[in-house]
């Protein structure tokens, strides 16, 4: 059976591995073997941390829309139970850019649902 050296290939996925690793530190960036366990580990924080990006984000929202809230004189549970109770369906999301960018329409808005 002849020889089969796999040069090309083995070549191809050395430097795949250690392109992924650019710019990590010693020799996790130049050493085949911690670049390959580098850049799964990487790969498997990059894939929980989009998922926590959202929790975070999220949070923010809900920060956002407390601080405007107590501006009008609520806090942020009342503001989100008064809405829920008034069948007002606005997202967090919204919520908050309405409290950052456009103040006076929130006070409305909270105005208009606060007994």
């Amino acid at each position: 059976m002849p020889r089969v050296k796999r040069g090309l290939m083995h070549v191809k996925h050395r430097r795949n591995i250690l392109k992924a690793t650019a710019g990590f530190k010693l020799g996790r960036k130049k050493l085949i073997k911690l670049a390959k366990t580098a850049a799964t580990k990487a790969g498997q924080h990059a894939y929980v941390d989009r998922r926590k990006k959202k929790r975070t984000i999220r949070g923010l929202w809900n920060i956002k829309i407390n601080a405007s809230a107590r501006e009008v004189g609520l806090n942020y549970g009342t503001l989100i139970h008064d809405l829920k109770d008034q069948k007002i369906m606005l997202n967090r999301k919204m919520l908050a850019s309405l409290g950052e960018h456009q103040s006076e329409i929130f006070k409305q808005l909270v105005m208009s649902v606060k007994k």
